[in-house]
């Protein structure tokens, strides 16, 4: 499993040795930005997602627990860095994943990535085992992934899916969501619970649909009012539902 990491130090030459260390013992961590101090670290934050933050505990303007405190909801991993064992309680208190001394050992730079990966993959696993659309757990619900867990939502809230390239909008009967799963996911999850694939983009709510304008492939108008092409290949499936 790959990891991504940043690493935050207020000194350029750690970091730099830390950054060629992980090149070369740790080739699975890809390193996307460093930082020198916590309100670097907050803007670098913004912008990127990491796996793991490397973390010195001593930066000038505040330390790296001033740091987590103001990230109280990160979904990274954190491995500490620090010259000073005296850290460790706070740092456990903290949560760390893992404590290195500098100078950084490349055994214990190796035992504290695979410990990382460790945890991410068994993350990965309960969120792929959690997410699969298992309705028959939940009768009427489906889970939908989100960055930081997942949603449960009532089936018959999904009044249509839309194809977003690799992602899918759910259309709500009161708003819309922009899910990372793509349509034939909802298509696998779903087709049990009467909605249609229609069209290569769209997979509809049999039970929303109020009229079905003929032609070719013809087109359907739900219960929002809005109203879809069907595809000439799809018209017979769609049809078979409402013999």
């Amino acid at each position: 499993m790959n990891i991504t990491a940043i690493i935050v130090d207020d000194e350029a030459n750690s970091r730099l040795i830390l950054a060629n260390y992980l090149q070369k013992y740790c080739p699975s961590v890809t390193v996307l930005a460093e930082a020198a101090s916590v309100k670097e670290t907050l803007t670098v934050l913004e912008s990127h997602d990491p796996d793991l933050l490397f973390l010195d505990v001593e930066m000038p303007y505040g330390n790296a627990f001033d740091l987590l405190d103001q990230v109280p909801d990160r979904t990274f991993e954190t491995v500490f860095v620090t010259a000073y064992d005296h850290y460790a309680m706070d740092a456990l208190n903290a949560q760390a994943t893992y404590y290195l001394l500098k100078p950084i050992g490349i055994d214990n730079l190796i035992a504290a990535v695979h410990h990382v990966t460790h945890i991410k993959t068994r993350e990965a696993a309960l969120q792929d085992a959690v997410l699969v659309p298992k309705m028959s757990s939940a009768a009427g619900k489906i889970t939908i992934p989100q960055q930081d867990g997942f949603e449960v939502l009532q089936i018959s809230e999904i009044i249509y899916c839309q194809a977003d390239d690799n992602y899918t909008i759910l259309h709500l009967e009161k708003g819309k969501k922009l899910v990372s799963k793509t349509l034939k996911y909802f298509e696998d999850a779903l087709s049990v619970h009467g909605f249609a694939r229609i069209h290569k983009s769209h997979l509809v709510n049999i039970s929303t649909i109020t009229q079905y304008k003929k032609g070719k492939g013809g087109s359907v108008v739900l219960s929002s009012g809005k109203e879809l092409i069907v595809s000439a290949a799809k018209k017979g499936a769609l049809l078979d539902y409402f013999k």
